[in-house]
C-alpha cells in the first residue's frame, strides 16, 4: 500500500468509529476486506487511526471537521505535512481536497479542546490533578511506552535484556520497579521472543509492577487477587514470594490464558469461581484492582476518553464502592485489603477509599500512593486498607 493508501484506509475505519463501532472491530473489518495488505500496511494504518483518536478534539478542530478525512487532514497539518501529496495522490488515494475543505480547520481553543479532554470532564481533571493537570492531559495525547516485566523466577535483567536482543528487540532498566524494562526498539517482535514465550518476561506497565512491589507480601501467604483480568497482577505477586495466589473475576473469560501464562512463568495460580470466593477465604491479603474509568492508560485505550459519561463514572463508583464492601468481608483479621485503579480521578481513588473508612469503623489505610502518567507510565492509584491499630501511612 502507498502512504496516501493507508491513510484512505485509515479514513474508512475512524468513520465506522464514529458512527459507533469500537477500534478493534472496525479496524478486523478493514483487514479482512483488504486482504492485500501487509503486516506493515496493517501497523501503519493502526498507528493512524490511535495517533487521530488520542487527539480526536485537536485534530478536528485543525482538519475543520469530526469526519475520517477532517481527522486525518487534521493529523498531516500537525505533522507539517503538505496534504495535497496525500489527497488526490494516487488510485487509492483519499479523494483530492475541494475549496471549502482547504479553508477550513485552525487552531484547538481552549484548554480543553486543546489537550482533548470532554468539556465535562476536565474540571474533574484539574480538580484531580492540581497544576500538573494540563502535563497529564498532554501526555496522553501520544503513545504509551512498551514496559516489560522480568520473571525473577526464570532470569535476571541484564539477561533478558541479552535474550531479548537476540531477537531484535532492545530494552534498558525503568526506574519504576526493580523488575520492569522499557522497550526502546522492536515491540513488534516481544511475542514471538524467546524471553517472552519460555516466560522469562511478560507485557506489563512499569507503574503495574511498581503497584505490585508495593504490596506487603510475606511467604506463607493466602493472596486473592479479585478483579483479576487477564492475571498480570497475579502472576506478578506468585514471582514475589513464596504465596498461595488466587484469582477471581466476574467475567471468567478474562482469565482465559492464565493458565497457560502461569505454566509458561513457571507458578501456580488458583483460579476461583464467584461461588468458591466464601468457602476458599479468609486471604491474608485481596488485591480489588476494580474496574475504573481507566483514565491514566488512555494512550493504551483512548476509545475509552470519549466513551466515559458523567452518568458512567457514576456507575463505576459504585461497582467499586460494592467491591470494596465485599473484599472487606474477604480479608482476615489482621490482613490487607488492597486497592487499586489505573485512574487519575479522585473520585476514583482518594474518594472511594475516604468512603469506606467513613463507613467501616476500626479500618485504617496505612498506605497511599499515586503514579502520575507524566511521569512514562500509566497513571496507578493504590491504597492499602488493615483493621490493624498501627498506622504506616505515607504517600
Amino acid at each position: 500500500m502507498t502512504p496516501a493508501a493507508r491513510v484512505q484506509a485509515a479514513i474508512d475505519v475512524l468513520d465506522a468509529m464514529l458512527a459507533g463501532m469500537a477500534a478493534e472491530q472496525a479496524l478486523t473489518r478493514w483487514a479482512r476486506r483488504s486482504r492485500f495488505a501487509g503486516s506493515k500496511d496493517r501497523a501503519a494504518v493502526r498507528d493512524h487511526v490511535f495517533d487521530a483518536w488520542r487527539c480526536r478534539r485537536s485534530l478536528a478542530a485543525l482538519g475543520g471537521a469530526e469526519s475520517g478525512r477532517g481527522l486525518m487532514l487534521g493529523l498531516l497539518r500537525r505533522s507539517g505535512t503538505d496534504p495535497d501529496t496525500v489527497f488526490g495522490a494516487g488510485p487509492y488515494a483519499p479523494l483530492a481536497l475541494d475549496a471549502a475543505e482547504t479553508a477550513a480547520g485552525g487552531p484547538a481553543t481552549g484548554l480543553a479542546e486543546r489537550l482533548d479532554m470532554p468539556d465535562w470532564l476536565w474540571p474533574r481533571f484539574e480538580a484531580s490533578l492540581g497544576a500538573a493537570a494540563p502535563d497529564a492531559a498532554a501526555s496522553l495525547q501520544h503513545r504509551s511506552g512498551t514496559h516489560l516485566r522480568v520473571n525473577p523466577g526464570k532470569g535476571t535483567l541484564d539477561a533478558a535484556c541479552e535474550s531479548l536482543a537476540r531477537d531484535g528487540v532492545d530494552c534498558m532498566p525503568h526506574p519504576a520497579s526493580a523488575t520492569a524494562l522499557q522497550v526502546t526498539s522492536g515491540s513488534r517482535r516481544i511475542r514471538q521472543s524467546a524471553a517472552y514465550l519460555e516466560g522469562l518476561v511478560e507485557l506489563q506497565d512499569a507503574a503495574s509492577q511498581a503497584l505490585v512491589d508495593a504490596l506487603p507480601l510475606t511467604d506463607g501467604m493466602r493472596v486473592l487477587d479479585f478483579c483479576a483480568g487477564g492475571g498480570g497482577k497475579s502472576l506478578a505477586m506468585a514471582a514475589r514470594a513464596r504465596i498461595e495466589v488466587f484469582a477471581h473475576d466476574a467475567d471468567p473469560g478474562r482469565m482465559r490464558d492464565l493458565g497457560p501464562r502461569a505454566a509458561r512463568a513457571g507458578v501456580t495460580v488458583i483460579e476461583l469461581a464467584s461461588a468458591d470466593l466464601d468457602r476458599a477465604g479468609p486471604f491474608d491479603l485481596v488485591l480489588c484492582d476494580v474496574p475504573c474509568s481507566g483514565s491514566g492508560s488512555w494512550r493504551r485505550d483512548p476509545e475509552g476518553k470519549w466513551r466515559l459519561s458523567e452518568a458512567h463514572l457514576s456507575v463505576l463508583t459504585g461497582i467499586q464502592d460494592a467491591i470494596l464492601r465485599q473484599a472487606a468481608t474477604l480479608t482476615a483479621p489482621a490482613g490487607y485489603l488492597a486497592y487499586a485503579t489505573c485512574s487519575v480521578l479522585t473520585e476514583e481513588n482518594e474518594s472511594r477509599i475516604a468512603g469506606f473508612l467513613a463507613a467501616h469503623p476500626g479500618w485504617s489505610c496505612t498506605f497511599q500512593r499515586r503514579w502520575p502518567v507524566e511521569e512514562g507510565t500509566d497513571g496507578f492509584f493504590t491504597a492499602h486498607l488493615t483493621r490493624e491499630a498501627t498506622r504506616r501511612y505515607t504517600t
